[in-house]
């Protein structure tokens, strides 16, 4: 969508994002198949599907929000804020609006995965915090000892991404909790000194980071839906509570 209003071709789905997308595809198609054959009278199977199909658009939205930000980044030329244009003021205004959605679904679409696999899974972590994170599923599927296979695999993903995680999360925080998080670059270059320009950001390593957390996220998702399609076609869609 956002690349039509960009003026640019579609997207073609390639790579880590076309693994993810294609993987929960396929668990939604396996589900419709349960629910054609069984009636799902409890709507378990439904209720996985339109989940799943959710993290489809939001991992979709994000990639979008990613692209928008290096497009718009494209524009901003001058290295200090008194320096820009009107118009280059603009796009640095759109550059930050599209940079903040996409690091704020970062941990949007990861704590929906955790809903997801906490059903999944039968792993009942809101006994053991009302409001969970994914990082709170990962532990509660370690304290439960349930499918270390795949707990290893999303660990492994998520300290390969640690530092860019790192940063990600600490601007979301501040953009949700304190304050917009490049006001927030700005005070810290005032308090370097009162009569200073203010200096732009690090806009590329921000992208950069941003780039590392949609990685993250498709490298993810691509893991937690290749371990449940493997299980199910081991053991049958079912068998939904699949601590076995």
């Amino acid at each position: 969508m956002l690349r039509i209003l960009l003026g640019e071709p579609p997207r073609k789905n390639e790579g880590l994002l076309k693994d993810a997308i294609e993987t929960m595809l396929k668990t939604t198609q396996l589900l419709q198949r349960e629910i054609e054959k069984n009636q799902d009278p409890t709507h378990d199977f439904r209720k996985l599907e339109i989940w799943i199909r959710g993290l489809i658009g939001s991992l979709d939205e994000l990639e979008q929000s990613w692209f928008a930000a290096c497009h718009f980044r494209k524009s901003v030329k001058a290295g200090y804020v008194d320096d820009m244009s009107i118009q280059e003021q603009g796009e640095y205004a759109r550059y930050v609006y599209f940079y903040k959605d996409g690091f704020i679904r970062v941990f949007s679409i990861l704590d929906k995965l955790g809903t997801v696999l906490n059903d999944l899974y039968d792993l009942h972590t809101s006994k053991v915090k009302a409001h969970f994170s994914y990082f709170t599923v990962l532990r509660q599927f370690r304290y439960l000892k349930y499918h270390d296979e795949l707990v290893d695999k999303l660990e492994g993903i998520k300290n390969h991404y640690k530092s860019s995680l790192s940063v990600l999360r600490k601007r979301r925080n501040a953009e949700i909790h304190y304050m917009n998080s490049e006001m927030q670059d700005d005070l810290w270059q005032r308090h370097q000194g009162l009569n200073d320009r203010v200096e732009l950001e690090d806009m590329d390593k921000h992208l950069d980071d941003l780039n590392q957390g949609l990685d993250m996220v498709c490298k993810t998702l691509a893991a937690s839906f290749h371990y449940t399609n493997d299980l199910w076609a081991e053991k049958g869609v079912s068998s939904k509570r699949m601590n076995l």
